[in-house]
């Protein structure tokens, strides 16, 4: 990070139990949730369904960015499938992502340049760039 960058938020979780009957609390007790393994008969989410869920609603607003910018306005019903996926490759576990979304009644030049510039700005997508097999489709 440069010198001149600005704090903006941070989120501070408290996790005991990993995703086996564990539990993760957020410092100000907006986020309170039961962790249990993918596929599992446990009650709880899992690791893989919340980072689908954050990294979706940080690309959405990354989308929403990148509309402004080009003084094109978001459909009301624009939409984010997430698919987070646990792989076991040679013995090690590693994820795999495809983000499906679906900008109805736009030009489908103007969404896929949307979704590009929302891919090169979202904190999640930044993150996870070269780490991980990532699809972004328009669907």
């Amino acid at each position: 990070m440069t010198q001149t960058a600005k704090l903006l938020y941070t989120a501070r979780t408290h996790t005991s139990g990993g995703r086996h009957d564990g539990i993760s609390r957020s410092s100000d007790g907006r986020l309170d949730v039961k962790l249990s393994p993918p596929g599992g008969a446990g009650i709880g989410t899992n690791p893989e369904q919340l980072f689908a869920a954050g990294w979706s609603a940080c690309f959405e607003g990354a989308m929403e960015l990148a509309a402004r910018k080009q003084k094109v306005t978001l459909p009301r019903k624009s939409a984010i499938d997430a698919e987070i996926d646990l792989v076991l490759d040679e013995g090690a576990y590693a994820l795999r992502a495809r983000l499906n979304v679906s900008l109805p009644g736009l030009d489908p030049e103007i969404a896929r340049g949307i979704i590009d510039e929302a891919h090169q700005t979202c904190p999640y997508s930044k993150a996870v760039r070269g780490n991980i097999d990532v699809t972004v489709a328009l669907i």
